[in-house]
Parts: C-alpha cells; structure tokens; sequence
C-alpha cells in the first residue's frame, strides 16, 4: 500500500529531482501536503456550506481556491520548478486566508491559523528568498486592511457565536497538517544528520588516506634515493673484483699447466658472477635514479651505422650461448640521429639479452630503419625472436617492477624483471615508445621507436619509404 503511495507522488516529480534521497524527501513532503491540504480545508469549506444561507460568490470563490491547491503538484511536474510552485502555492494559502478571514469572522475566522501556516511553509519551501515570502504577505495584508476600512467593518456572514464549532475544526485541520510536516521536518533533520556525520567520517577518512599517500610518497622517494646511493657504492667494489679476476685469468692462461686450468674454470665463474651481479646492481641503480627524478639524458648527434656496428659486436657473443642464430637487417646507409647513446644502446642490449635468453636454437633477428613522415623522421628498433614467447593475458606483466611473465618463467631463467622496466623508462625519457607483440611459443617482437631529430645529407637522399633492408647472417 505504501509503495503504491509513494508511486502516485513520485509521478510529479520531475525526473531532475529524484537524484538525491533528501531532495526526493522533500519534494515528496511538497506533493503529499498538497494532496492532503485541500482534504482539510474542505471540512471549514463543509462547515461555511450549511452554515452560510447567502453563499453566493464569496464561497465558491474560497472553494475552488482550496481546490486549487490539487494543481500545484501538476505545476512542479511540468514547469520542473519548485520555486514556481511553492510562491503559487504559498501566495494562494496567504489569499484564501485572508479573504476568508474577511468574509467569515475576521480577526476570530477560521481561516486564520490557515495563514500562520502559509508563511511557515513559505519559509520551509522558499528558504533561500525569505523576503520573497514576507513581501508577499505585507502586499496581500495591505490590501486585508485597506478593504477593512474602506467597508468601515467586515461583513458578518455568519454570526460569531456560530463560528465556535467551525473554529475548532479549523484549529484541529491545521494541527494535523502541521503535525505531518513537523514528522517529515524532523525525519529530513535525521537524515541529514547521518549524512553530515557520513560525510565527516568520510572527510577525516579522506584526509588519513591523503596523509598515509603523502608518507608513501616520501618513503619511496626516500627508498629511491637511498638505492640509487647505494647502488653506486656496489659498483665499485663489483668492478674490482671483475678486473682482478679478469687478470688472474689472463695470468693463469699464459702459465698453460693443468693445475691452473682448474683456477681458470674458478676464475672464470668468479667474473662470470661478478658480471651478473653487476647488471643485476646496474638495472637497480637505473632504475631508483629514474623515480628518484635524479636521472640525466644526454641526447647528441651520433652516427647510427656505426652505432648498429658496435652494437652487433657486442651483442654476438650472447646468441652463441643457446646456439641460436643472429640476423641484422638494415638499410645500406641509416644516417644519424639524435638521443642519449648509452641509455639507446643499454635498452636495445636488454631486448638482445632477453631474446637470447628465451631462445634456443633459434633466430634472433634486430631490424634497423628510419621512418619518414610529415612531422618528422623517427628511427624503428625491431628486435624478433623464435623463442617461448608470451601468453596474451602475461603481456601486460611486462613492464612492472621486478616482474616477469610468469612464476615458471622467473624460476626457469633467473633475472629480476627490471631490464624491460628501465628500457621502457629510458625510452619514455627520449620522447620514444616501446611495444611487444608475442605469442605462446612463436615468439616475440620488441619495438622501440624515436624521434630520429636530425638527418645528415646522404640519409636525405633516402625515399619517402623505408629503406629496403639487406640481411647479415650470423
């Protein structure tokens, strides 16, 4: 029964409104009042009926004004405005109070408990404009009295003495009607009271978390910082053990006895490690002083031929480990290009690695070309392999912090998921990008494209597409 209530208030309300729950509270309180109203008010009409033997035109008008009052819910529908139909609705209450006053009983009329009533609900419906509300009624009070005194007395109607009972009725009417928007006044004050208390408990929730982000924020900061330091302070001893053991190996191969064949085989772990560990020291270094925001890019103008050259001579020996077979394909003439040579050559040495690593007995293949456009030329780094390659739903593992594909992965062949991490950032800081394509056992290809930000004059004689690609077999 209550829903179907509260489904005919609901059909006023504009769509607009019924958003917030305290909003269609009291836009609901509007419709039902208005509905019950003229109910009431009906009893004092009732009452003027019998008790009134010269009705004529004075009724009727104070009859169809409270029913008047149905229409107001009809006018929130389809003007959508509240204001609208809470000043009509309120200027109407203030009219049909007074002229009843006027007619019937004067300062002892029925209707007067009626206007005490019309400017509560002027200032419950119009709160934000309560002189509105108040110039409405000095306006309508003025006219009250200036027709007091121009008929030198209110017309008696219906004797005082009869109007005791029609009194009562009022006074019970207006009661009841009151008593109904102190009950929503009071649930509205509820309501809003567990929302503020809510919307507190939400701030000082808000503020923790922003304090505990802020704190989070320092202590990586500070984490960064500290690795970045101490990273630094790893290389050095690393590389003196790696030198020192590269030159007792160089010392044991040129004495040639069996004894020092199985110091070379020690020896040769000892860098071999100390190698490892030193990329291991280098990728986290690269790493904390990339977040620390205390890395440098040194972009300068390089040549790129003999960049992909050194860069192939330092990366061969990685492909024999697993047997597999190196291709480079480039065009005969790549030019130059501006961007921080280290970090370019460091980043394409992570893909080779990686692709060395997962591939055995297989082709490794780096692509080289310069790509030309309307808004500049940039150069495409291709590094394919015929490796494990990579699930579609690990794809995205890729990139974060000491991740890898997958727990197998890690556990199969070591690492610690950061030399794509710090390729990724290094070629964000030089305005580049870095995309995988891979599949589960066919492979995977690593992209890396920069802007190129200079052409010397024989990569100028080059088409508008990119340069047909010889291949070199390794």
């Amino acid at each position: 029964m209550l829903q179907r209530w509260l489904s005919i208030v609901d059909w006023f309300i504009p769509d607009a409104y019924a958003l917030e729950k305290s909003d269609l509270g009291f836009l609901r309180s509007f419709v039902f009042l208005h509905m019950v109203g003229p109910l009431l008010g009906q009893s004092i009409a009732a009452f003027l009926y019998v008790a009134d033997p010269n009705r004529g035109l004075v009724f009727w008008i104070i009859e169809l004004t409270i029913c008047s009052f149905w229409l107001f819910p009809l006018v929130l529908k389809y003007t959508g405005s509240l204001f609208a139909a809470a000043l009509g609705s309120v200027q109407t209450l203030i009219f049909v109070s007074l002229f009843g006053s006027f007619f019937y009983g004067g300062v002892s009329s029925p209707f007067q408990p009626w206007l005490l009533i019309a400017l509560l609900l002027g200032f419950f419906y119009l709160s934000d404009r309560p002189k509105l509300v108040l110039v409405g009624l000095v306006a309508q009070i003025a006219i009250f009295i200036a027709a007091y005194g121009l008929n030198g007395s209110f017309p008696h109607r219906i004797p005082l003495e009869n109007l005791a009972e029609v009194n009562l009725i009022s006074v019970f009417s207006a009661t009841v009607y009151m008593s109904l928007m102190a009950i929503y006044y009071a649930t509205v004050i509820t309501e809003r009271s567990d929302l503020e208390r809510e919307a507190e408990r939400h701030r000082e929730t808000a503020i923790r978390l922003q304090e505990a982000l802020e704190h989070a924020k320092e202590a990586n900061r500070d984490k960064s910082v500290f690795l970045a330091k101490m990273s630094h302070e790893l290389r050095t001893p690393l590389n003196a053990v790696i030198g020192y053991s590269e030159m007792l190996l160089e010392d044991a191969a040129s004495s040639g006895t069996e004894t020092n064949s199985q110091k070379m085989t020690d020896l040769s772990r000892i860098s071999a490690a100390g190698k490892h560990l030193l990329g291991l020291v280098t990728d986290v270094l690269d790493l904390s002083r990339i977040e620390a925001d205390m890395i440098d890019i040194n972009s300068a103008r390089f040549d790129l031929d003999q960049f992909i050259d050194e860069l192939v001579g330092g990366a061969l020996p990685l492909m024999n480990n697993q047997n597999n077979r190196f291709e480079l394909q480039r065009p005969a003439r790549l030019g130059s290009m501006v961007a921080d040579e280290q970090k370019l050559r460091q980043s394409l040495l992570n893909l080779l690695s990686n692709a060395a690593k997962f591939t055995s007995n297989g082709v490794i293949t780096l692509t080289v070309m310069r790509m030309r456009s309307a808004v500049g030329d940039s150069i495409l780094f291709e590094v394919r392999d015929t490796g494990i390659g990579i699930a579609e739903a690990d794809l995205n593992k890729l990139f974060q912090n000491f991740a890898q594909a997958t727990a197998d992965t890690s556990k199969k062949y070591g690492g610690t998921g950061l030399g794509l991490v710090v390729t990724k950032r290094f070629c964000t800081l030089m305005g580049g990008s870095v995309k995988v394509e891979s599949e589960r056992g066919q492979g995977s290809s690593f992209t890396i494209t920069l802007p190129a930000e200079g052409i010397d004059a024989m990569a100028s004689e080059l088409g508008a597409q990119p340069a047909r690609p010889h291949m070199l077999v390794a």
